[in-house]
C-alpha cells in the first residue's frame, strides 16, 4: 500500500484510489462539485485543486491517482488563491437567485461559495442566460445555474442505462439538454440529489417547503420488496418529499421514482374513518358499531368458513396480530400470496423463497440467468446492481420470457418452459457461459411462480441451479446463486412468520373458490386490493387497510388503518433483511395503526391478543421467529429441497407488472404517477396496441 503525505502527516492507503480520496482519508476537506463517488471521473471543474511536491501548478485531486511518496498540500495560500478563482469563474454566469431557488438551504454551490467566494466578481460583462430544458413531468430544470459539471450525463448514461440526455455546443455555448424529450428511466429522480446547484430540481415538490422547515424521519420504503432506506420528510401531517439514504447494502444511495414520486397518493382517496355497508350502501358509523358489527358477525361461525389474506405493503406486526386472531377463531385459511405464487409453502425451506445471493452479493457474479421477471420494473435498484457488474466485466445475461429493454445486453434464450428444460439438459452456448462460470447466478420471477404450475417451475429451477453449480453441494462455499425476486414489501416477513394456510386450511384459489361456492363465509383483507374481488361471491368482507381502492369497494365493513409513514413497523426485504420503518406523521382522521385494531376487535369478540402496546408485541414476533430480533442482518438461509414435481404448461412466461407506475394503493392515487403513465407507458401501449 503506497505511503503519501497530506499537510505533513504520513498516511498509509488503499492502491488505485484518487489524491482527492486519499485527503478525505487524512482528515482535508476538499471542495469538488463534479466528482462523484459512484460516477467516473470527469475533472470538469477544477475546484478540487492541490499543491503536489514537484508539480508545476495545481493539480485536479479527482483525477490524479495516488503514487507511492506523495507530498500534497491543501491548505497552501497558492491552492487557496486557486480555489477562490475557480468559485470566481463558476459565478460568472450564475444568477443571483438564492432567495428564490428551490435548491436554496441544500446547495453545494451555495455552501462553497460562502467559503471559497469573494464577495464581489471583477467580471463586468452581461451574464449569460440558458432557456429551460424539457426533462419529463418529475424534473424541473432552471438550466441558467448550470455549471456544467455532466453528473446528471454520467448518472444517467452510467447509472441509470439511459442516453436521453447529454451536452451539446462547446466553451460558452455549451449546454445540458434532452433535445427536449422526458428522461425514461425508473431512477430519474435522482438525478436532482446528485445535480449540485438547483439547475435540476424536483418538479412534484418545487416551491412547496423549505428544508429547515421540514421533519425528518428514517424510515424503509415499502413500494417494492428491496427495502430501500430512505428519509421522509413531512410538515404536519403531511408527507412533502421522500429522498434516499445510504446503505451500501441495500440501494447505496439511490432510490426508484415511485418510491420517490407517489408520496403524493398518501394524502388522496384515503380511508379516514370506518364504514359499514347498510342497505346496500357504504355509510359511515363510528368504531363502536363497526366492530361490533364484526363481532356480531364472527359470533358463531366456525373457523373453516372464515379467511384472511394479507396484501403486499402490510408491516410484519399487523400481520402477527392477524394471524393470532385467526387461529384463536379456529381458522387455518391464511394467505399472504395474494398473487398465487407458490413459493414458500414448506416453510423450512427459506431459501426457496429468498434472494440468496442479495442484492451486494450481485457484483460478485460472473453469469446470470433471468427466469420470467423484468428487474428493471420489479425491483428497479437490484437491476441497476446487475447493470452494474455488467459494466464492471462484461458480466453475461441469459434471459428466458419476453424480452425488454433492461439497459445492459441480454442473451435471449426463449420465452417459455421449453427454453428452461433444454438449460437443464445442458443444451446451448449459454449453458456453457453457466458451466465456466465460477460464481453463475439465478433470479427467478415472481410472476413465473405465481402461475397454476409455479410449484413445479419452482422446482425446476431449483435444479437448473444445483446443475450448474449455483446453489447446493456443488456450489462455491458460503454462495447461493438461487434467487427469487419478489416484488411485495409483506411477502418475505409474511412468510417468515407463517401466514400461510395451516395444514387443513386453504390457499389464495381454495379460498377464492370457497367464497365462490358459499363454503366461505368472511374474508378479512388486510391491505389486499390485488385480488381478483368478483370472486368473492356472497361472502362478508371486511376491508382493513388506509386507501379507497379494490378492497374498499368490495367490502362490507371498512376499518381504516395506516399507511407506511403513519405507523412503526417491520419489515423484511427480499433478501430477509429485517428493517424498521417510523413514524413519520399521524394517520389521517379517526384511521388508526392495524395492529391495535386488531386488539381493539379481539376484546369486543372475548379473545383479547396477549400484547397490549408495541413492545410486547414486537416481543412476540421474536418469539415467533428468532429472525425478528436481527435488524439489518442477512442470515444465510440453509438449502433445502424446495417446490415440487408436477405437469408445466407450455405457456410462454409473462411479465406480471404492465406499468412500473401503478402498482399499489398509494401509486395508484397519485397524481405524479399517473402523469409518469400518461408520458411513459400509454404511448408505448398504443404502440405495441396493448393499450387498456
Amino acid at each position: 500500500m503506497p505511503k503519501v503525505t497530506i499537510d505533513g502527516r504520513e498516511i498509509e492507503v488503499p492502491a488505485g484510489i484518487t489524491v482527492l480520496q486519499a485527503c478525505e482519508m487524512a482528515g482535508a476537506e476538499i471542495p469538488r462539485f463534479c466528482y462523484h463517488e459512484r460516477l467516473s471521473i470527469a475533472g470538469n471543474c477544477r475546484m478540487c485543486l492541490v499543491e503536489m511536491e514537484r508539480a508545476p501548478k495545481p493539480i485536479a485531486s479527482c483525477a490524479m491517482p495516488v503514487g507511492d511518496g506523495m507530498v500534497i498540500r491543501t491548505d497552501t495560500p497558492t491552492v487557496e488563491k486557486a480555489r477562490n478563482g475557480v468559485m470566481e469563474f463558476l459565478l460568472i454566469n450564475h444568477p443571483l437567485d438564492c432567495p428564490i431557488c428551490d435548491q436554496g438551504g441544500e446547495c453545494d454551490l451555495q455552501d462553497q461559495a460562502m467559503a471559497y467566494g469573494y464577495d464581489r466578481s471583477r467580471y463586468e460583462e452581461n451574464k449569460r442566460a440558458v432557456s429551460e430544458k424539457y426533462m419529463g413531468p418529475l424534473i424541473k430544470t432552471i438550466m441558467t445555474r448550470c455549471i456544467q459539471c455532466t453528473r446528471c450525463v454520467r448518472f444517467a448514461t452510467e447509472i441509470a442505462g439511459v442516453e436521453d440526455i447529454g451536452m451539446v455546443n462547446r466553451g460558452e455555448d455549451a449546454e445540458i439538454t434532452t433535445l427536449e424529450r422526458a428522461i425514461d428511466s425508473e431512477l430519474s429522480g435522482n438525478l436532482v440529489d446528485i445535480c449540485p446547484v438547483g439547475a435540476l430540481t424536483s418538479a412534484p415538490y418545487a416551491f412547496t417547503a423549505r428544508p429547515w422547515e421540514l421533519r425528518k424521519t428514517l424510515s424503509v420504503d415499502v413500494m417494492d420488496a428491496v427495502g430501500s432506506n430512505i428519509r421522509v420528510d413531512s410538515r404536519g401531517r403531511e408527507v412533502m418529499r421522500v429522498l434516499p439514504r445510504i446503505h451500501e447494502d441495500v440501494n447505496e444511495e439511490w432510490i426508484s421514482d415511485k418510491t420517490r414520486h407517489a408520496r403524493d397518493g398518501l394524502s388522496r382517496q384515503r380511508l379516514d374513518r370506518p364504514y359499514l355497508r347498510i342497505d346496500g350502501k357504504l355509510r359511515p358509523v363510528s368504531w363502536e358499531e363497526a366492530l361490533t358489527a364484526v363481532a356480531e358477525r364472527l359470533r358463531g361461525l366456525s373457523g373453516e368458513r372464515m379467511a384472511a389474506i394479507a396484501g403486499d405493503l402490510c408491516d410484519a406486526e399487523s400481520m402477527l396480530a392477524l394471524k393470532d386472531f385467526m387461529t384463536g377463531l379456529g381458522s387455518e385459511n391464511l394467505e399472504c400470496r395474494q398473487d398465487g405464487s407458490k413459493v414458500g409453502s414448506d416453510s423450512r425451506a427459506r431459501s426457496g423463497y429468498l434472494f440468496n445471493t442479495t442484492i451486494a452479493g450481485i457484483e460478485q457474479a460472473d453469469a446470470v440467468l433471468l427466469i420470467g421477471t423484468n428487474p428493471r420494473w420489479e425491483a428497479a435498484l437490484v437491476n441497476a446492481r446487475i447493470r452494474k457488474r455488467f459494466l464492471q466485466n462484461g458480466l453475461p445475461v441469459g434471459v428466458i420470457g419476453p424480452q425488454v429493454d433492461l439497459t445492459y445486453e441480454t442473451v435471449s434464450l426463449g420465452d417459455g418452459l421449453d427454453a428452461l428444460q433444454a438449460l437443464g439438459r445442458g443444451e446451448g452456448d449459454f449453458a456453457e457461459v453457466l458451466r465456466k462460470a465460477e460464481r453463475p447466478m439465478l433470479i427467478l420471477g415472481s410472476g413465473a411462480v405465481a402461475r397454476p404450475d409455479g410449484a413445479a417451475i419452482l422446482s425446476l429451477a431449483r435444479e437448473v441451479a444445483e446443475s450448474f453449480g449455483m446453489a447446493g453441494p456443488q456450489a462455491p462455499e458460503e454462495w447461493n446463486g438461487f434467487n427469487v425476486l419478489s416484488r411485495a414489501a409483506s411477502r418475505v416477513g409474511g412468510l417468515d412468520l407463517g401466514f400461510l394456510p395451516g395444514p387443513e386450511g386453504r390457499d389464495l384459489e381454495g379460498i377464492l373458490s370457497g367464497a365462490e361456492q358459499g363454503e366461505i363465509d368472511l374474508v378479512w383483507l388486510l391491505g389486499a386490493d390485488e385480488i381478483d374481488m368478483s370472486r368473492l361471491g356472497r361472502a362478508f368482507v371486511v376491508y382493513q387497510g388506509h386507501h379507497g381502492d379494490a378492497g374498499a369497494h368490495r367490502a362490507d365493513v371498512i376499518l381504516p388503518g395506516a399507511a407506511y409513514t403513519e405507523k412503526n413497523g417491520t419489515y423484511v426485504n427480499l433478501e430477509g433483511r429485517v428493517q424498521l420503518g417510523r413514524l413519520a406523521t399521524f394517520p389521517p382522521g379517526e384511521a388508526r395503526e392495524d395492529w391495535t385494531i386488531l386488539r381493539a376487535l379481539s376484546e369486543v369478540v372475548g379473545q383479547p391478543l396477549p400484547y397490549d402496546n408495541l413492545g410486547e408485541l414486537r416481543q412476540k414476533l421474536i418469539e415467533a421467529n428468532p429472525l425478528f430480533g436481527r435488524l439489518d442482518e442477512v442470515q444465510p438461509a440453509a438449502w433445502e429441497a424446495f417446490g415440487a414435481k408436477g405437469e408445466v404448461s407450455g405457456a410462454p412466461f409473462a411479465l406480471p407488472i404492465d406499468n412500473f407506475y401503478m402498482t399499489d394503493p398509494i401509486s395508484r392515487a397519485s397524481p405524479t404517477m399517473a402523469k409518469c403513465t400518461e408520458i411513459f407507458v400509454l404511448p408505448k401501449r398504443a404502440a405495441t396496441g396493448t393499450e387498456g
